[in-house]
């Protein structure tokens, strides 16, 4: 399972809105096949595995999403699985999808023995974008991305954040990116840091959106996100009277507006817009909104070795919070950046009914 869930990685950027899938076929504890969804539209993993096995008859299959049952852009995995004639499948979570969901049933209803559950927190935690948003439709999946001093400034006291972290967890954030719909800023980081929030690490399949938040609907035409914004989709989450505002200075330029009254209409909006996930990466008030409201599912956070005693938060201005009363998030991942480290975390885990 974890070389499936090794394998389902390759497909980063470019299989959504499909889930990233890996299997390995089985016979004796030796692996005969393994295979990945690579594209979207393309073979899925079962199917690439199978191409990959002189003969499946009797073999494991182990995949970290559930094979699907339905026929959509490529025909059913579970169908395939049962004519191919393997002997068992282990899955570790379930598929979601109304639609798609059900193979394992189809497996059982084949004589195929079946087993679920294998390593579902890790596999769960890949796909949480997916299992999530089928969950709770109507919002994207929303994760946070800081880069802090090791007292939680993302900025220091002359407004400088240029670079805090070091080179291995920028190149690091450039390959995070190709697997969001949208990455978006709030208006003073835009003006800041004047930024292209744009992938360029991993080449993804759809260009991410860039999106700023802006209240006053205001944003210099001088910015690199409204100078390509005819080029590269961009849109401006303002009120309705900021859209009324900008739209003569920026509607030229490319840019599109996203008119809400609060956070939940503005997330509900850029749902409409099609995106189904979005990278936040500051700043602190946008960012302190969003944890306030809820609405922050995942947290990367990039720590350098570095104390700056005095800047800008990265969390923003929140109301203090009882111990007793504190929301204890699930750790996803440590790891190394370099010379910072990279703690991920989930508010809680998306894992769907068996």
């Amino acid at each position: 399972m974890e070389r499936a869930l090794a394998l389902a990685r390759e497909g980063w950027g470019r299989v959504a809105p499909n889930p990233m899938v890996g299997a390995v076929l089985l016979r004796d504890g030796e692996v005969i096949g393994e295979g990945y969804h690579a594209e979207f539209g393309g073979p899925h993993a079962e199917i690439q595995a199978l191409s990959t096995c002189v003969n499946p008859k009797g073999a494991t299959c182990v995949v970290n999403l559930e094979p699907c049952r339905h026929t959509g852009k490529t025909p059913p995995c579970a169908e395939a699985l049962v004519d191919a004639r393997i002997g068992k499948l282990v899955y570790a979570v379930a598929d979601p999808d109304v639609k798609a969901g059900g193979g394992a049933d189809r497996l059982r209803e084949s004589g195929i023995e079946v087993e679920q559950g294998l390593l579902s927190a890790a596999s769960a935690a890949l796909n949480a974008p997916f299992l999530c948003i089928h969950r709770n439709p109507g919002r994207p999946f929303v994760a946070i991305k800081v880069a802090t001093s090791l007292d939680g400034f993302l900025a220091d006291a002359g407004e400088r954040s240029q670079w805090i972290s070091g080179p291995d967890a920028r190149a690091y954030v450039q390959w995070l990116r190709a697997g969001f719909d949208a990455i978006a800023v709030g208006r003073r980081t835009a003006e800041a840091d004047d930024p292209q929030l744009t992938a360029r690490e991993v080449i993804p399949r759809i260009p991410p959106t860039r999106v700023v938040f802006s209240a006053s609907g205001a944003l210099p035409s001088t910015l690199q996100l409204i100078e390509t914004a005819s080029s590269i989709p961009t849109f401006v989450v303002t009120t309705i009277e900021g859209r009324e505002r900008a739209r003569p200075l920026l509607g030229d330029a490319g840019v599109r507006f996203i008119a809400a009254n609060d956070l939940d209409g503005a997330l509900q909006g850029l749902w409409a817009a099609g995106i189904r996930s979005m990278l936040v990466e500051g700043g602190g008030a946008l960012v302190g909104s969003l944890m306030a409201a809820g609405a922050v599912d995942r947290v990367y956070w990039i720590q350098a070795p570095l104390w700056l005693g005095k800047g800008r938060s990265a969390f923003g201005d929140r109301p203090p919070t009882l111990l007793t009363d504190a929301e204890r998030w699930t750790v996803v991942e440590r790891r190394p950046l370099g010379e910072d480290t990279l703690l991920m975390v989930d508010r809680a885990p998306c894992l769907p009914e068996s």
